[in-house]
Parts: C-alpha cells; sequence; structure tokens
C-alpha cells in the first residue's frame, strides 16, 4: 500500500466477520509513516460516531494550532479541516471503524500535505468517497501467521512445535491466532497441544450448533478457561460479561475503581463506604489480558480496557439475560460515578459519553426497565455542555422518541426529556423545532403545576427565545407579558425573578422594533435592581446595559453613551478592566460614540478595546474578529483608507485561518475591502 500524500485509502474486510486486524494494520502504518518522520502530525480517530469524531477533531485542533475552541464543536472542527487542506506541514489523519459515511459530512480530512486511512467493517462506506481506494483485508498470509506466533512465543521456542499445523487449524484468523497465541505462551502448551484442544472444541460447538463455527467463535471458548485458570472463581466471567457490554475501543479504567464495579464483583459496598479497592476488578482483568481476551492500554493513566467487536458480541450472545442485566445495571452506574463534576474540555468526557452509547445499544431495555436511566441524561448534559450541537439533538430526539415508546404517559422523565430536546434545538438554531417542543413542555408543566410556579416560568421564557429566533417576536411578547404578570402576582414587582423576566420582555421588544416599549420597561426595571439589589449588582449592571442598548435603537444617542459610560465604570470597578463584560462595553460605548459622530472617542476606545480583546481573549477569538472588522470600518469612515485596508486585510486572513469556509463574518470583512477599493481607497 503506497500511503503518499494528497491519497486516502480504506481498509475493509473480506469476510462477514471483521476479524481481520485491520485496526492493527493501520497502526503499523501509522507507527511506520511517524518513526520514518514521513509526517509531522498524526491523527487518530475513533470514528464510531459523529460525536466521536466531532471531539478527537476538536482536541487535535487545540493541539495542532494553540487556538482555543469557541462556538460549537462543529464550527471547531470545520475549521480544522480546514486549516488540514492549507497546512504545508505533512499529516495522517486515521478514521479507524468508520461506521457510517454520513458521520464525516463537511468533515472529511482533505489536503495535498494530507493522508487519510480509513478502517470500516464495511466496505462500501468509505467507498465512495472522493479519491479514496478500497483495499480489502483478509486473513494473514501463512508468513504473517507464522511471525505472530513466533513473536508471542519467543520466550520458549519449545512451544512452537506444531505452528504450521495450528496456523492452518485456525484458518490464519488474526483475532484467533492472538488468542492461541496467549494461551500458549501463559500455559506449558505447546502448539500442538493447542491445536487438539481446539480441535476437539470446535466439534463440540460444531454439533451443538448444527454448522462449523469460525475459529475465533472457539479459541475465545478456550481463552476463557485458561483466564479461569488463572483466576478461579466467577469474578473473570463476571468481568468479561461486564466489558462485553461497552466499547471495545477503549473502557476508561477509572470505572473498575469504582463502588458499582466492586459491588458487582461480590464486595460489600454500602453508601457510607470509604475507598473501594480495585485489587479484584484488575485481578479479573489481568487474568482475562494474560489470556487474550482484551489489551490493557498501559501508555494511558488509568490504563484503557480494549476487546475486539467481534468477541464482544459472541460474549453477549453466549451469556443469558440474567448474567448481562445484573453487569449491565453495575456498567451504568459505575459510569455515572467515574463521570467528572466538571468537564474542563469538550472531549473530556468522550470516552464516557462512547461507552454509555454503547450500553445503550447493548443493554436498551435495563437502561429503560425503571424509566429513562440518569445515565443517559448525564451523556446528553454532557453533549450540550462540549457544544456538540448535532449529536446533541441526535441524541435527546432518540430518548424523546423511546421514552413516548417506554413510558407511560406522564411519565416525569418524558417532560425532562422533552425540556433537553427542546434546548438543544434552540441552542442549535433548529427555531421551529424549539418551538414545538417548548410548547409541549409548557402544556405538561401547566397540567401538573399551579400558575406562577418556577418551572411554568422558565417554559414561558424559554419559549419566548425560541419564538424570537423563529422570526415571531410579537408571539414571544405575548408569552412573555403573561409570564411578568404571573411573576408579579404570585411573587411581587420587585423579586429578582419578576425583574429577570422583564429583562427578557424587554428584549422582545426590542425585537418587534418598539424601543420605546423597551426604554419604559428597562428604566423602571434597573430602578428596582438598584433599591433591590444595589447599583453595583452585576445583573443591575446588566439590565442598565440593556437600557443603553434600547436607548440607542431608539435614536437617544445621549442617554445611551451616559449609560455606557456609567456601566464601563462600573464593571472596571467590580469585574475589573480584564473582564470579557467590561472589554464588551468598551465596544458598545465605541459604537454609541461613532452613532454621535463623536469619531476621536470613538476610535480612541475601539483601539483600546482592541488591544484589550487581543490581550485577553486571544487574537483569533471570534469577539476580538468582529472588534477588529469594527475598527477597520471605523478607520474607513473617517478617511484612514491605508489603515482600513491593513487591519481588514489582516481581520479576512484570520477569519479565513480560524472560521469555518463560508462564515457570515469571513464574507463581511471581503465585502468592505471590495468596497473600499471600488471607492478608490
Amino acid at each position: 500500500m503506497a500511503l503518499v500524500p494528497g491519497s486516502s485509502f480504506a481498509e475493509g474486510p473480506q469476510n462477514w466477520l471483521g476479524a481481520c486486524g485491520k485496526t492493527q494494520i493501520a497502526a503499523i502504518i501509522a507507527e511506520s509513516l511517524w518513526r520514518s518522520g514521513a509526517i509531522d502530525a498524526l491523527i487518530w480517530i475513533n470514528a464510531t460516531s459523529r460525536a466521536s469524531v466531532l471531539s478527537h477533531l476538536v482536541q487535535a485542533s487545540v493541539a495542532a494550532t494553540g487556538i482555543e475552541p469557541t462556538g460549537t464543536a462543529e464550527s471547531v472542527a470545520t475549521r480544522f479541516v480546514s486549516w488540514l487542506s492549507q497546512t504545508h506541514q505533512q499529516w495522517l489523519v486515521v478514521l479507524d471503524d468508520l461506521s457510517e459515511s454520513e458521520d464525516l459530512d463537511a468533515l472529511w480530512p482533505d489536503g495535498l500535505a494530507g493522508r487519510v486511512l480509513v478502517t470500516s467493517s464495511r466496505s462500501a462506506v468509505a467507498a465512495g468517497r472522493r479519491r479514496a481506494q478500497v483495499i480489502p483485508v483478509g486473513f494473514f498470509s501463512v508468513r504473517e501467521a507464522l511471525n505472530c506466533l513466533t513473536e508471542r512465543l519467543s520466550v520458549n521456542p519449545a512451544q512452537r512445535q506444531g505452528a504450521i499445523d495450528l496456523i492452518e487449524a485456525l484458518g490464519r484468523e488474526p483475532l484467533a491466532l492472538a488468542q492461541a497465541s496467549a494461551v500458549v505462551a501463559n500455559s506449558t502448551l505447546a502448539c500442538r497441544d493447542y491445536r487438539d484442544y481446539f480441535t476437539r472444541r470446535r466439534q463440540q460447538i460444531g454439533v451443538a450448533a448444527g454448522e462449523v463455527p469460525s475459529a475465533a467463535a472457539v479459541t475465545w471458548t478456550l481463552s476463557l478457561g485458561q483466564a479461569e485458570s488463572l483466576l478461579p472463581g466467577e469474578t473473570v466471567r463476571q468481568m468479561l460479561v461486564f466489558v462485553a457490554l461497552l466499547d471495545g475501543h477503549g473502557i476508561p479504567g477509572s470505572i473498575f475503581s469504582t463502588p458499582s464495579v466492586a459491588g458487582y464483583l461480590g464486595a460489600a459496598v454500602t453508601p457510607f463506604s470509604a475507598a473501594v479497592d480495585p485489587k479484584p476488578a484488575w485481578d479479573a482483568l489481568l487474568a482475562i489480558e494474560r489470556a487474550g481476551l482484551i489489551t490493557v492500554n498501559r501508555a494511558e493513566t488509568p490504563p484503557t480496557i480494549l476487546m475486539s467487536s467481534v468477541l464482544q458480541g459472541a460474549i453477549r450472545l453466549a451469556a443469558p439475560a440474567q448474567v448481562q442485566d445484573p453487569a449491565a445495571r453495575a456498567a451504568a452506574s459505575a459510569l455515572l460515578e467515574a463521570w467528572p463534576a466538571h468537564e474542563a474540555e469538550p472531549w473530556t468526557a468522550e470516552s464516557l459519553r462512547v461507552n454509555a452509547a454503547t450500553l445503550q445499544g447493548s443493554a436498551t431495555d435495563v437502561l429503560w426497565a425503571d424509566g429513562c436511566h440518569p445515565l443517559l441524561l448525564r451523556a446528553g448534559r454532557s453533549l450540550d455542555g462540549a457544544r456538540m450541537v448535532g449529536p446533541a439533538v441526535e441524541h435527546w430526539r432518540d430518548l424523546a422518541a423511546r421514552c413516548d415508546s417506554k413510558l407511560i404517559p406522564g411519565h416525569p422523565d418524558t417532560l425532562v426529556v422533552a425540556a433537553q430536546l427542546a434546548a438543544a434545538y434552540l441552542a442549535g438554531g433548529y427555531a421551529a423545532d424549539a418551538v414545538t417542543w417548548y410548547q409541549r413542555v409548557l402544556a405538561e408543566r401547566g397540567r401538573e403545576l399551579a400558575a406562577g410556579h418556577p418551572a411554568i416560568i422558565a417554559a414561558r421564557v424559554n419559549l419566548a427565545r425560541a419564538l424570537i429566533m423563529a422570526g415571531e417576536p410579537a408571539d414571544a411578547v405575548t408569552v412573555l407579558h403573561r409570564a411578568v404578570t404571573e411573576c408579579e402576582q404570585f411573587r411581587g414587582p420587585g423579586h429578582p425573578d419578576t425583574l429577570s423576566v422583564s429583562d427578557e420582555l424587554a428584549a422582545a421588544y426590542l425585537a418587534v422594533g418598539d424601543s420605546t416599549g423597551a426604554i419604559r420597561l428597562l428604566t423602571r426595571v434597573l430602578a428596582d435592581r438598584e433599591r433591590v439589589q444595589g447599583p453595583r449588582d452585576t445583573e443591575t449592571m446588566a439590565t442598565r446595559d440593556r437600557l443603553a442598548a434600547a436607548c440607542l435603537a431608539g435614536g437617544r444617542t445621549k442617554e445611551a453613551i451616559n449609560h455606557y459610560k456609567r456601566v464601563l465604570a462600573d464593571r472596571e470597578k467590580v469585574l475589573g478592566p480584564d473582564h470579557s463584560d467590561t472589554i464588551s462595553t468598551e465596544a458598545n460605548l465605541s459604537a454609541a460614540y461613532q452613532t454621535a459622530g463623536r469619531m476621536p472617542a470613538a476610535m480612541q476606545l475601539s483601539q483600546k478595546c482592541c488591544a484589550d480583546s487581543e490581550r485577553v481573549l486571544g487574537p483569533d477569538h471570534m469577539d476580538t474578529l468582529s472588534r477588529l472588522a469594527s475598527l477597520g470600518h471605523l478607520y474607513y469612515a473617517v478617511g484612514r483608507m491605508g489603515d482600513a485596508v491593513a487591519v481588514l486585510r489582516d481581520t479576512a486572513a484570520r477569519c479565513e485561518r480560524v472560521l469555518p469556509y463560508g462564515d457570515p463574518l469571513t464574507q463581511a470583512v471581503h465585502e468592505s475591502l471590495v468596497n473600499i477599493a471600488g471607492s478608490g481607497g
């Protein structure tokens, strides 16, 4: 296989089992290219889902460009793919175990300096991609199989007796050879002895099944016996079933130190138990590893556990429900216990999300026995927090459908999921869908709660936001009027919740073009906040900022400037000059000065705002780029054509580097440059 720059190869199986060592071959190719210095960057992606692809691309983007992720995961991933297409650095992207070609829509890596290697159990998945050459991967040749056995049995060469006969008996299946060599290496058997055991076991299984089983369908049962001889008792079988229900590409080792796993293996665990002893779990894992049934990746901390998907399927097929169900319940609880309370980066919990999704696929009924399992809710909220808009919508939409089909009408989990789906639609810009689902949530809340309940008020506010996004601000005003009325009636006109809803109503007024109504309402809200919360409370400052914007929209520029100046002074004192809200107020005040024709003041503040934004947020942050574009327009307005062109060209270059293709800001900056050139500037 000649994997040269600009090329794409896809590895697929020649047999229905898919147990042909595609990942191992990809790893060998990747390592060879890396060690030879042929590539400067190696990006390995577990491509079993779009969420996983996005998470890996976001992580790679940060590592390669040093730019912190801003915006949705989709936008960051798209920017990184664009970067790959332009960089001169030699790179290799491995898309391991690609399930659906649609998962790479708008994310397919391309570029003259790059190579793409895809592995998939379905040859058709990558066959349609541009310039992708599909290479069927079959079983080992005799030489490859012999090398595999020889390397594994290097400690005791006498065990190689009968190696050729064993290779032929196993049909040169990579998975079967790996399991067989592990058993031989950790026993006193020779290859000849193992072949005899294998032949007898295959006959036994074949008689029971009515057909000749594949080699891998036999060798794993012999490996199980070997593992149980290394660690007698039930823990080996329990752990094997547990692992078979999760993601074979990588199970985080942290879950094996949880109380749920300890309890599953028979330890006495209570809610008040101190630290859990992980030794029994790891003893079982190490015995299974020595028998060739799993791989323990010790390069990661804690180590991760890997198991062939073919083997996982065979174990699930063999294990009865009374064995799988307790394992599934323990796995769900263990994943929840291992989930970090705070996910610092979008990819922090990717492995946990993938394992949760895999568990749902392998043990659906268990996770829905008592409603929607909390693990599924946690996984969805993790997708929301990682700003994986598309996968989050798909996740909540799937849960909503399952709630309707599996739970009784009115089940509390149905409403929880509906609210999450509505929020996901809103975050993704699917305004009409968000309106539909928020209306459903509001209707359900209204049936079970009294008017004025916080949950009903929240539902009205969210519905109004969706209506504004959907281009129906007048309906939003109607919804928010009722919300404000209920808040005033049940909590009082000066209650913080009433004031917050009034802020939302003012925004709706502005959306319908009623700046007078917005100014009147915000003036009253500001007075109440100053009285109740104090003049320098953060919410008071935010309301004053909204009032300034309303005044500017209503043509009351002098009042807007006065309010912005007050907000800026208060935020500098309370939040500090480097807070993002303070810098945002500088930008707003500069725009107000420009509207008033006070160009020197606007210029001075805009320059300071851009410098502060670059220093605090970074030169490629979306807000920084927008403020630089505004500065360029300001230069043009005062006749400084050279400065305008220089700033806008620099901004355009940055936008092209870090924003998705076709981003509105990039287009606006380019249009400004064209207009300046057309005016003779």
